[in-house]
């Protein structure tokens, strides 16, 4: 699965008058042999894309619930490349277009190019390395670029006019709108018109723009969503999850 598949994935749901509903998983958060199973729960549940983070040991942007599903993968001794092939092993079985969210450092640790290879063999339609900068992403984006995968960028509430303008140019894939100033988590609410914020990126913007950091419920998916195209949910799924809840998680898709 390209990027392409990723952007026939947003054109389904948008012909369906729907928002796109991006669900964020820890690979190997209770073993790496339960991946397949959890990616067949949320595709059955209805979610447009999985983001899926790879656990690491110092998460910058993770709140506390990913920071321990992360915690609990390394306990796991999962890695980047087994988790890529793991995912390779049944990719034909699975229809919902995957992320890798990952950082810098294990992608410099099997090196940019054999990263961008494990990726295609798996079927990776996009990456997030939120820790690279839009001016650092080059050797990064190169090797994927070669290979249809997507770079994804983020924007954040404090990035000006004409940062927004420079990021969303090119984009591909989507664009990561981060809805709070601080790490990922559930919030009961958000600081100030994220609406107008979020509604002045899309204008601009050639790929959908989602938004994520602290969406836990279907109001908030509705609201955030309204006003772009669609949301990105962690926290609140990745504890479900763990709780043996993952029934729960196609009552926050709107």
């Amino acid at each position: 699965m390209t990027k392409f598949k990723m952007a026939e994935a947003f054109q389904k749901v948008e012909r369906e008058g729907k928002k796109a509903f991006t669900a964020y998983i820890m690979a190997g958060d209770g073993g790496l042999h339960r991946l397949k199973e959890t990616i067949l729960l949320l595709e059955k549940s209805g979610v447009t894309v999985i983001e899926m983070g790879i656990p690491f040991s110092d998460p910058v942007a993770d709140g506390p619930v990913i920071q321990e599903a992360g915690k609990r993968a390394l306990k796991e001794k999962v890695t980047l490349t087994q988790i890529l092939e793991e995912l390779a092993s049944f990719k034909d079985e699975i229809s919902v277009p995957i992320v890798i969210m990952t950082y810098a450092n294990p992608v410099f640790k099997v090196g940019a190019d054999h990263f961008a290879d494990l990726c295609e063999k798996a079927g990776v339609s996009g990456v997030i390395i939120p820790d690279v900068p839009m001016e650092e992403e080059e050797e990064f984006k190169e090797p994927l670029a070669k290979r249809d995968i997507a770079m994804i960028r983020f924007v954040t509430l404090t990035s000006s006019d004409e940062r927004i303008a420079e990021t969303v140019k090119d984009a591909e894939g989507f664009v990561y709108a981060v809805t709070v100033n601080g790490i990922t988590g559930a919030r009961a609410g958000f600081a100030g018109d994220l609406s107008a914020h979020l509604s002045r990126i899309a204008e601009q913007s050639p790929v959908p723009v989602l938004a994520g950091f602290g969406v836990s419920s279907k109001e908030q998916a509705e609201t955030l969503g309204a006003a772009c195209g669609g949301v990105i949910v962690g926290s609140k799924i990745v504890q479900l999850l763990h709780e043996g809840k993952g029934s729960e998680i196609k009552q926050l898709i709107p």
